[in-house]
């Protein structure tokens, strides 16, 4: 995984299929952003496969630009609307996030709708073993991403202006029928895993958990980190966020143990005692800790809430695999970042088997 890092860090020029008109995007930013001035110029980023995502240099200052890609879209994804929305409301709170400065939902200015936040300065890693760290450096990242998303389960939605941010009740099942039809949408070849998923997940579902903010997508690679602290300064990527089972986010955040090194990013039978990092089951406990409430989750529950996750990651793999096909993926690493749906489903399907429910 040595190339990781450099495979997904940075920025590179701007790939054909997102081009747009700078200039205009310029003149709607000089007349909606205070202080914003002088022409842009533009660079896209490495990394990310969902909304395409840009670094933007104006007059010595750098925002980012997220935006829907351009094409057929699947319905109630890539809602840059939202992300925007959660950004603002979050703003101030004990979840750090960048400073959000303008949603544009007119196509007139660059073709789809897109938000502009904050440029943040500071370390992002791709590859979960942290290589060239030491073990204390190690587990204080680890610490910070767990207080973190422990801190997002604490947030009273409504007290953000967040209370109609999603449906209040039945979220795993809401879940279960979504990503069943996202994955229908967007099945690029039939998997008969995931068909079994399909079959067995709405029959198993546990017991209705708390409703809070969950982010939908909460791993090493979507957070800001200090340069010199173990302290993250921007959580990234808040297109799938609503309100839902925070046991649920959390344990989408914990497939990272469970899956395989290599494409996948993940940190499955690797010696994490030996870098330092905590293991699932010290990692879960503590953010039960500090989640609060007396906040338990039986291991047959866990394990049906890291099924479902699998599933869920197989649904946007898919995505990713069909918006390549048809060319308007936002990574140059889509076709790759595709073929990983198979083997996932069937990594979820033998784990299914492992509850006598």
């Amino acid at each position: 995984m040595s190339d990781v890092q450099g495979s997904f860090s940075g920025t590179r020029p701007v790939a054909p299929q997102h081009v747009f008109d700078e200039a205009r995007l310029a003149e709607h930013l000089r007349s909606h952003i205070d202080g914003f001035g002088g022409d842009v110029h533009v660079e896209q980023f490495k990394g990310g496969q969902s909304n395409p995502t840009f670094l933007l240099t104006a007059d010595g200052k750098r925002y980012v630009l997220r935006r829907k890609p351009l094409g057929t879209l699947l319905p109630s994804a890539h809602a840059v609307e939202r992300e925007f929305r959660v950004i603002q409301a979050l703003a101030g709170s004990d979840v750090p996030v960048a400073k959000a400065h303008l949603l544009c939902e007119d196509p007139a200015v660059i073709g789809t709708a897109f938000y502009v936040m904050d440029f943040v300065e500071g370390r992002i890693y791709w590859d979960p073993t942290l290589p060239g760290m030491t073990a204390a450096e190690r587990g204080a990242l680890y610490d910070e991403l767990n207080r973190v998303i422990a801190a997002l389960h604490r947030v009273d939605p409504a007290a953000v202006g967040l209370g109609d941010y999603g449906k209040p009740r039945h979220y795993i099942e809401r879940q279960v029928a979504r990503w069943t039809k996202q994955y229908r949408a967007s099945e690029t070849e039939r998997i008969e895993a995931a068909d079994r998923l399909i079959e067995w997940l709405p029959q198993h579902l546990p017991a209705e958990g708390a409703t809070r903010i969950v982010h939908g997508d909460y791993r090493l690679d979507n957070v800001i980190f200090h340069f010199a602290e173990p302290r993250i300064l921007a959580v990234l990527d808040w297109e799938l966020s609503t309100l839902g089972d925070p046991l649920a986010d959390f344990a989408y955040h914990c497939m990272t143990w469970r899956m395989q090194q290599g494409a996948s990013r993940g940190l499955a039978g690797v010696d994490v005692a030996a870098l330092g990092i905590p293991d699932e089951v010290a990692y879960l406990q503590r953010y039960l800790e500090r989640a609060g409430a007396g906040r338990t989750v039986s291991p047959a529950d866990w394990t049906y809430y890291l099924v479902f996750n699998m599933f869920r990651l197989v649904g946007i793999l898919q995505g990713v695999a069909a918006r390549a096909l048809r060319g308007n993926a936002s990574s140059e690493l889509a076709v790759q970042t595709g073929r990983r749906a198979r083997p996932l489903a069937e990594q979820a399907w033998a784990l299914a088997q492992t509850l006598a429910r």
